[in-house]
């Protein structure tokens, strides 16, 4: 009973010990550039589920895309994400707005499609009517 007790007590002093949080990079990637990486991500990782043969086909490192386009380095990423991490509410925020944002993108293509659908749908009918109109001969009148 003693061990149990004595066991209990170093696992308490262990799971109170002070968890130093990372501090601020000097490179720290600014929130809103955060938001558009991650939801750059997302869209990436989207792809990549869908159709990986054609991303690989084509040579496309998906992961150094972010790099090149933000002008960063894995490093500084790496370092910006432990120091977004370290708070909670600010990491959650951050991703709240990331949602948003692929939640717009999502609406947004919704509606591009549905305005392809439409003018496909007014071609077909166009081209119905053109070609309705040929099958019947015209009726000819007495001008007198």
């Amino acid at each position: 009973m003693r061990s149990f007790l004595y066991l209990t007590m170093v696992f308490v002093f262990m799971g109170c010990q002070d968890v130093k949080r990372p501090e601020r990079p000097e490179d720290l990637i600014p929130r809103d550039k955060m938001v558009d990486i991650f939801t750059d991500a997302y869209v990436m990782n989207a792809a990549r589920s869908i159709n990986l043969k054609v991303i690989t086909d084509n040579g496309v490192v998906l992961d150094s895309v972010f790099y090149t386009r933000y002008d960063i380095d894995s490093l500084q990423f790496v370092r910006s994400n432990a120091y977004y991490t370290a708070n909670l509410n600010e990491y959650l925020s951050l991703f709240e707005e990331v949602e948003q944002r692929l939640l717009q993108l999502e609406t947004k293509k919704d509606s591009i499609d549905l305005f392809k659908i439409k003018q496909a749908e007014a071609a077909l009918e166009k081209d119905s009517i053109k070609a309705q109109s040929g099958l019947v001969d015209p009726v000819e009148t007495d001008a007198n």
